[in-house]
């Protein structure tokens, strides 16, 4: 589904967001729909030049930052600050798939380069747009990107599980502290979204460097998915971040919101039962 079938309600407007790993994928999905729905938007995102021709695309800001480095997260909220002198939104979603392959091999070091940004990333977004909405007193909203193997095992590797699990923990624990001021903290786990990184994994894990994002968007539609025919998007994706966005969501923290038609709540393997 295109993003322009959306259309914009302006459920934003006048609000200033941070979006780290905003450059493409559902960061740029997110970042669009933001932008269409009156936020002011900066992304922040290692790849420089499509992170700033979307900015400008927008009408946003753009910043190269690292998160796994806390000064880069720093400088990106300041820029939000410095620009529209506040910060409403806050959306942790850079992140890395890191190593595949047996926990009797996995090696530490790589584990470690992979929590610097999916983990330690989202600490150090939580804790400067914390620090920042506190300072402003602004009743503010901060989403974290976690993945359906958080909830299920086995689909996705022990390092990136582990990693979008402590997402999932960290995120109640903050909604706990930061809802004293207002601020709401919640997670998203899409499924089977046909990004860079989940056509990668594919190749990877299929042996088939050839294989494209349609390729992957159908063999997810067909098994990952109760809803037949209908595969993800990050349109979609962009649209739940949206909500908890939104003022709509006021009285939701602490939770995780989970884009998967369906496939962690229920077996499709036996709806021959239902037939007849």
């Amino acid at each position: 589904m295109d993003s322009d079938s959306y259309l914009p309600s302006k459920r934003l407007l006048g609000k200033v967001a941070v979006i780290t790993g905003g450059a493409r994928g559902i960061g740029a999905a997110t970042a669009k729909a933001f932008a269409q729905n009156g936020a002011h938007v900066v992304i922040a995102d290692i790849l420089d030049e499509p992170g700033s021709r979307l900015a400008d695309i927008i009408n946003g800001r753009y910043t190269h930052c690292d998160v796994s480095i806390e000064g880069d997260v720093e400088r990106a909220i300041q820029l939000a600050l410095d620009w529209k002198g506040r910060l409403d939104i806050m959306f942790n979603n850079a992140g890395v798939a890191g190593p595949d392959g047996s926990i009797t091999n996995l090696e530490i070091g790589r584990l470690t380069s992979l929590l610097a940004v999916n983990l330690h990333g989202v600490v150090h977004g939580i804790k400067h747009a914390a620090r920042a909405m506190i300072d402003k007193k602004t009743a503010g909203s901060i989403i974290c990107s976690s993945s359906s193997a958080a909830i299920m095992g086995g689909l996705a590797s022990h390092a990136y599980t582990m990693s979008k699990e402590a997402i999932l923990g960290l995120a109640r624990t903050t909604a706990c502290e930061l809802g004293e001021h207002g601020i709401r903290v919640n997670c998203v786990s899409p499924h089977g979204v046909a990004s860079e990184m989940l056509v990668g994994a594919y190749k990877r894990f299929l042996g088939n460097p050839d294989l494209k994002t349609e390729d992957v968007s159908k063999m997810v539609s067909e098994t990952g998915s109760l809803l037949k025919g209908r595969g993800p998007t990050v349109e979609d994706v962009a649209q739940g971040v949206l909500f908890l966005a939104s003022d709509e969501s006021g009285f939701i923290t602490g939770h995780n919101l989970v884009i998967d038609g369906g496939f962690t709540a229920a077996s499709n393997q036996m709806s021959f039962i239902y037939q007849g």
